[in-house]
């Protein structure tokens, strides 16, 4: 009887120590509490999901967005996104830094066919694509600028681009570059400009050949505009004549454009924008004898402006 004792206690005891061995295995089961913090979403995630980009129309379909500080452009009206490799914050370095909720007026191009945005980082630099942004070419426009102002970037077709900016205000006064490039940015090369130090207002092409400067951007008491017909070897003010009741009114000209068998430029009021209407109505004048001479053409509204 002793050694059946004796047994049944041994078996208990085997039973104990394997019951133990288990427990100590098995997964923890949660409690409750447990189960619904795992449900949960991390709060950190849910705070930093991105919101959708919405973009900033430039034409049809084409915009862009800098939201989350990042450049990106689209095609389809945002359904499809493509990342520009380029710090946000370059687009905006120099003296005049807009608003950057949107990008500077002029600075960029975006198109169909060509994207291209201008930017600063010590030097003046493009940086290109003719495939939607599938592929990116960059190139130095100009290494000797640290801080710009006014600037420009136009693709006027496949063998002609050029770029305008102005860099070393001081008070009214500023230098200003034209540089110009026959094979897309391979190499840049810079032109003479007009024998004046005043602000730059706007400037442009029209063809190879023929480029404008506009100036005066503080109480300027008339146009100032600047042609060349060949390629800014030589630069001569433009004459307007200017009906007497708009004298001192229309006195800040944008850069000329094409139309049909003339040219063309919008006239802006001056900077106070007081003077006629509250500063909404611009002025119209063509040249028949490509910029050299301008006349008065009519009052414009500003949503029936054209430009090319």
């Amino acid at each position: 009887m002793q050694k059946v004792l004796i047994v049944l206690s041994c078996m208990i005891g085997l039973a104990i120590i394997m019951s133990m061995f288990y427990y100590q295995r098995r997964e923890p089961i949660p409690l409750p509490s447990a189960i619904v913090e795992q449900n949960q979403p991390d709060e950190e995630n849910a705070t930093t999901e991105k919101a959708p980009l919405v973009p900033i129309n430039v034409e049809d379909r084409i915009g862009y967005s800098l939201q989350n500080d990042d450049l990106q452009i689209t095609y389809d009206d945002g359904n499809t996104w493509t990342l520009v490799p380029i710090e946000k914050d370059k687009l905006f370095e120099g003296e005049y830094q807009g608003n950057k909720t949107e990008l500077i007026d002029n600075s960029f191009i975006l198109t169909e066919n060509d994207t291209a945005f201008l930017y600063s980082e010590g030097v003046v630099k493009v940086i290109h694509s003719q495939n939607q942004g599938e592929t990116w070419d960059e190139t130095v426009v100009s290494d000797r600028v640290p801080s710009i102002r006014f600037r420009k970037v136009v693709f006027l077709d496949d063998q002609f681009w050029y770029v305008i900016f102005s860099a070393d205000r001081t008070m009214s006064s500023e230098v200003s570059f034209i540089y110009i490039t026959t094979n897309q940015g391979e190499s840049w090369q810079s032109i003479n400009i007009p024998d004046t130090t005043r602000l730059i207002a706007d400037g442009g092409f029209v063809d190879a050949k023929t480029g404008f400067m506009s100036y005066g951007t503080i109480n300027p008491q008339e146009p100032s505009l600047y042609v060349t017909n060949d390629q800014g070897e030589t630069w001569e003010q433009a004459v307007f004549d200017m009906p007497s009741k708009y004298d001192r009114v229309f006195v800040i000209a944008r850069a000329p454009f094409k139309e049909e068998d003339h040219l063309a430029l919008i006239m802006d009021q001056g900077p106070n924008g007081d003077y006629y209407r509250d500063g909404l109505i611009r002025a119209k004048f063509i040249s028949t004898d490509n910029g050299h001479t301008w006349e008065f053409s009519e009052e414009v509204e500003p949503e029936n402006e054209e430009e090319g």
